[in-house]
């Protein structure tokens, strides 16, 4: 057996001084349905009641969908061909989502608690106050619509509050929301089937 040297107890105190990786341990919350082929990080498939980490990106093929449950409260329900960052979630804090491409849900209960949770995109920024509302393609837009609760949604340099019943438009990323108006159910309709909602 070779001796063990200086230089090998100086690089195994330097290995175990490293960060673990970003999802070791730091649990977001996990899947509770997923038809077709999802995954997160490169390589890791996702089935039903699989873990899913702070930092992970998820994402779904065509012709499949995902749901989970992150931080106990909040669902969040994935289309075909969705990218999704889960930036940061927690119970207490709240959290930021980034959605690369694709459609969601997001759907928190009215008693769960009020934190500060935003989903970022190429489009714009949502800021969600306790609601439930679709994010994605529609009728060639990318489309926001809240069922329940009120978000804020920021592109192009304007804001509007979309409240329950209603949804803004964005035409391409860096163009501002259109004002908030009805959608028509068969609209509504087509979004929420697009997540299997």
């Amino acid at each position: 057996m070779p001796p063990i040297s200086r230089r090998m107890i100086l690089g195994t105190g330097l290995l175990a001084s490293l960060p673990l990786p970003l999802h070791a341990g730091t649990d977001a919350g996990r899947v509770e349905r997923a038809e077709g082929r999802a995954w997160a990080d490169p390589d890791r498939r996702l089935t039903a009641d699989a873990p899913v980490y702070i930092g992970d990106h998820v994402a779904t093929a065509q012709e499949s969908r995902l749901a989970m449950l992150l931080a106990g409260t909040t669902r969040i329900l994935m289309g075909p061909q969705t990218d999704l960052v889960i930036d940061r979630f927690t119970a207490e804090a709240g959290g930021e989502l980034v959605l690369g491409s694709g459609a969601m849900l997001f759907d928190r209960p009215e008693d769960a608690p009020r934190t500060p949770v935003e989903v970022q995109s190429v489009f714009g920024v949502i800021a969600v106050r306790g609601t439930r509302f679709f994010a994605g393609p529609s009728k060639d837009v990318f489309g926001i619509f809240v069922e329940r609760g009120t978000v804020q949604v920021t592109g192009g340099g304007v804001t509007v509050a979309v409240g329950a019943g209603l949804g803004t438009n964005i035409a391409a990323p860096g163009a501002p929301p259109t004002e908030p108006a009805p959608w028509g159910q068969a609209r509504i309709d087509a979004a929420l089937a697009l997540v299997g909602a």
